[in-house]
């Protein structure tokens, strides 16, 4: 079958497209005709050599993909053959087909295209796990997310404000901060010459936010922490701003705040299906609704993957880059 192949580590001119073996569902798993992939921060960091893929998991690039179920291995109950689904991945998702835990498939949701539909489990899942089932935000909670105009800021703006909090983030440009505010954010605020702890605790009368969602890890780590609120909880999922910081237990104490850092990716099946479930439970109704919806920047077929990891490292896009096959 045909698959984005690295002919080495390094810059996005290592990609291109080539054949690799079939793959077949084993007990449990189903196999999926890919239709469409989409281009995730970790996918650069594994082709740059830095996020290797789990034990077992698929060597091609890929965190998340829509299709056609192809096949069913044994034991497998609730789809057939023909199914439209999106799913998420351990690795795999940049080829023509991928074998997918049966637990981390999931309905294409209604009013949504397949080929759209690669957009969303990976922002989906990682916002609804962190944000709601980690951190517990709950009405009246105040929310702030980091890099509001990406992938995961555009869903976790939309899907916090659609339950009932107020939202703040941050963004880089005028126009992207824009994009945040039309998205249901009621503070966006411009990282390059405001301070967010600043904005954050005039916004709020000195008391801060009750859940902050960063991506950036050791660079914000002390002013995430100004900005909680007593109680608040911080949750670490990137580190676009390194791996080492320093922590002020003290002010932590004082706030009886929680610090908290995960990964999708490497949790077992048992928990991703659990994800999965809890998304298309509370999450899917209100894309169907059209209340939440993924924001795609741009569609690109799978050999224009190289251009798609610049565009991606560049920094300019909003949302999601899709890769269609």
């Amino acid at each position: 079958m045909r698959a984005v192949v690295a002919s080495g580590t390094g810059g996005p001119e290592v990609l291109s497209v080539g054949e690799v073996p079939d793959v077949e569902p084993g007990p449990g798993e189903v196999l999926l005709t890919v239709a469409a992939t989409a281009v995730n921060r970790a996918d650069t960091l594994q082709r740059q050599g830095f996020y290797p893929p789990p034990p077992g998991a698929s060597e091609v690039i890929g965190l998340e993909c829509s299709g056609t179920v192809a096949a069913l291995g044994a034991n497998v109950e609730g789809w057939q053959v023909g199914d439209q689904a999106c799913a998420l991945l351990a690795g795999g998702g940049y080829a023509e087909q991928v074998v997918v835990p049966a637990g981390q498939l999931m309905p294409v949701p209604a009013g949504i295209d397949l080929v759209t539909a690669a957009a969303l489990p990976e922002v989906a899942c990682t916002v609804w796990s962190n944000v709601f089932m980690v951190a517990g935000l709950k009405p009246g909670d105040s929310f702030l997310v980091h890099g509001g105009a990406g992938g995961i800021g555009t869903f976790a703006i939309q899907l916090a404000s659609q339950l009932g909090a107020r939202v703040f983030t941050t963004a880089g440009t005028a126009e992207k901060a824009a994009l945040c505010t039309s998205l249901g954010a009621d503070v966006a605020i411009n990282y390059r010459d405001q301070d967010f702890v600043a904005v954050v605790k005039d916004e709020t009368a000195g008391r801060g936010v009750d859940v902050i969602l960063d991506n950036m890890g050791a660079k914000y780590l002390g002013r995430n922490v100004d900005a909680l609120a007593t109680e608040g909880r911080l949750v670490v999922i990137g580190m676009q701003g390194g791996t080492r910081g320093e922590l002020d237990l003290g002010k932590l104490l004082a706030k009886r705040g929680a610090v908290v850092a995960t990964s999708l990716r490497t949790r077992p099946a048992p928990d991703k299906a659990a994800i999965c479930a809890a998304v298309v439970e509370h999450v899917w109704p209100l894309v169907a609704d059209g209340l939440v919806r993924p924001i795609v920047h741009e569609t690109m077929p799978l050999t224009e993957v190289a251009a798609a990891h610049r565009l991606m490292g560049e920094g300019g896009h909003t949302g999601k880059i899709v890769l269609a096959l």
